[in-house]
């Protein structure tokens, strides 16, 4: 099956809609299943990936290896006060739609001038873990929070986004986040963290 495709079929014998939509990187598929049919269906997947090593995660299993891949979760990395060129999701608009799309006018002119900041991702150069709404500095100076920031467990480094002035979002920039009143040194790296 392609990548954002779906089909309907059964798993564990139950109608299912089988899509490979995940939002972590990985290679794997989404089930959605009745709800009669959900608890069925969650322990005839332990059940038979046991031998495999299965087991279940939670929300933050799926940050950190969302996060890994650079995928933005809105809520932390975009929402209403962002732009999709500022976002790094400018590929998603197409300003040449024959009948245009409310805020079209605006995206062209924020594509035409340029982002003023860009989310970018970054790597801990000193001793922490960057979490979400840490103060971002720049010379000393606050410029914004880290959006999403962990543990990255599959790259074994401290990693996260953060929006930086357009001006220091270059792969190679370095700037500090803030950590319990302590500046520590960040640089921004290319995305994603991990390869698939």
């Amino acid at each position: 099956m392609k990548t954002y495709w779906f089909v309907e079929g059964e798993v564990a014998g139950k109608h299912a809609i089988i899509a490979r939509t995940g939002y972590t990187g990985e290679d794997g598929f989404e089930l959605y299943v009745g709800a009669a049919d959900g608890e069925a269906v969650w322990q005839a997947l332990l059940q038979t990936g046991a031998d495999l090593g299965v087991k279940p995660c939670g929300l933050g299993a799926r940050d950190s290896l969302r996060l890994e891949f650079c995928y933005a979760l809105y809520g932390n990395d975009i929402g209403e006060d962002t732009n999709p060129y500022e976002a790094g999701l400018g590929w998603v608009v197409k300003l040449n739609k024959a009948d245009g799309f409310i805020g079209q006018d605006t995206l062209r002119a924020i594509k035409d001038a340029g982002p003023t900041r860009k989310l970018v991702p970054f790597e801990l150069t000193g001793r922490g873990i960057a979490r979400q709404h840490y103060p971002v500095l720049v010379n000393g100076e606050k410029v914004g929070e880290v959006t999403s920031g962990t543990q990255g467990p599959s790259v074994g480094k401290a990693i996260g986004l953060a929006y930086l002035p357009t001006a220091h979002s270059a792969e190679g920039s370095t700037f500090q986040v803030e950590i319990r009143g302590k500046p520590v040194d960040a640089m921004v790296v290319k995305r994603p963290f991990l390869k698939k």
